[in-house]
């Protein structure tokens, strides 16, 4: 059976919407703004809800505080996205079916009242936004994702490539001179995260600097300007075989260096990397099995719970 990813912080969280003012007439129908959300870090939310949700007015709330960096204006952001049509519980959106949005920490990137939330966020957030967007009300739930790897630093042996690291994590990667390449695979983690490990058939989202061993020269990188993360699927042969077994059992979080020799990259194509042995630093902010937006749905309820109690309240907003 395949294991959803499963962070140590708060397995289970729940989070209600509630009205902030009793009705001005006695008589008037309450509003129905209940909303809970349940379910574990690295898969989709479970909301709970009576439909059609009633939002006479954009709501915010943190379902459980991050612990990680803490969130830059302007600086970037990757993003878990679940996001339902509260008329009838349609899922409008879900990126655990493939992978995580890169954004910048700004109105214009995000929108005013999602950035306006994010902001003061630390990464490993879950966040609720609930409003109507041209008449349609909208359950909006995100979780924060690491935009570099963050952890305990861990040196490189004797004879391998030595990384410094920017101030926004960015790697630069220096060959040593004059020394043969390993023959064999390398895996060497330069910082090891405490998130859970790669299996194989997860999408994995990484950021990551390769350069030749020959010269040192940059042949790729995800750090350049204007670049964003890549998302993967481990085990299927989507990548070269030096990732496959390089980044399996690795925890998320973690910065990984790997030498990869010519027979476990591109040998035997017309790649013109095809007999260089390959450096790669490579940050892993994400590893998750895909989720499809049906059995996201499935897992889903745009309707009362089911036991008959209502939603405990956790407190109202105003």
């Amino acid at each position: 059976m395949r294991r959803l990813v499963v962070v140590a912080l708060a397995l289970v969280a729940a989070l209600v919407l509630g009205a902030c003012e009793e009705p001005e007439d006695a008589a008037q129908t309450p509003l129905n703004t209940a909303v809970e959300v349940a379910g574990s870090a690295g898969a989709p939310p479970s909301l709970t809800y009576t439909a059609p949700l009633d939002v006479p007015q954009t709501r915010s709330e943190v379902v459980w505080p991050g612990t990680g960096r803490e969130l830059v204006e302007g600086g970037p952001l990757l993003l878990n996205l679940y996001a339902q049509d509260a008329r009838d519980g349609t899922v409008l959106q879900n990126t655990y079916t493939d992978a995580p949005q890169w954004f910048t920490l700004s109105d214009e990137s995000v929108g005013d009242d999602l950035a306006d939330l994010l902001r003061g966020q630390r990464v490993g957030a879950r966040l609720l936004l609930a409003q109507e967007d041209d008449g349609v009300p909208v359950v909006l739930v995100v979780d924060v994702l690491p935009t570099r790897a963050d952890g305990e630093d861990v040196s490189p042996p004797e004879g391998m490539p030595t990384v410094e690291r920017a101030e926004d994590g960015a790697p630069t990667v220096t060959v040593p001179a004059d020394t043969p390449p390993p023959a064999d695979l390398v895996v060497q983690p330069l910082v090891r995260g405490d998130g859970p490990q790669v299996e194989a058939g997860q999408v994995v989202t990484v950021r990551y600097t390769g350069v030749r061993w020959s010269d040192g020269g940059v042949f790729d990188s995800s750090w350049a300007a204007g670049a964003t993360p890549s998302s993967v699927m481990i085990g299927i042969g989507e990548v070269i075989e030096g990732w496959e077994q390089g980044l399996l059992e690795q925890s998320v979080g973690s910065q990984v260096l790997l030498v990869v020799p010519p027979d476990l990259g591109y040998a035997g194509t017309a790649n013109p990397l095809a007999d260089e042995t390959l450096v790669y630093v490579v940050d892993i902010l994400d590893a998750h099995f895909p989720v499809t937006a049906e059995e996201a749905a499935g897992e889903t309820s745009g309707a009362p719970d089911p036991t008959g109690e209502e939603p405990a309240d956790l407190g109202e907003t105003s």
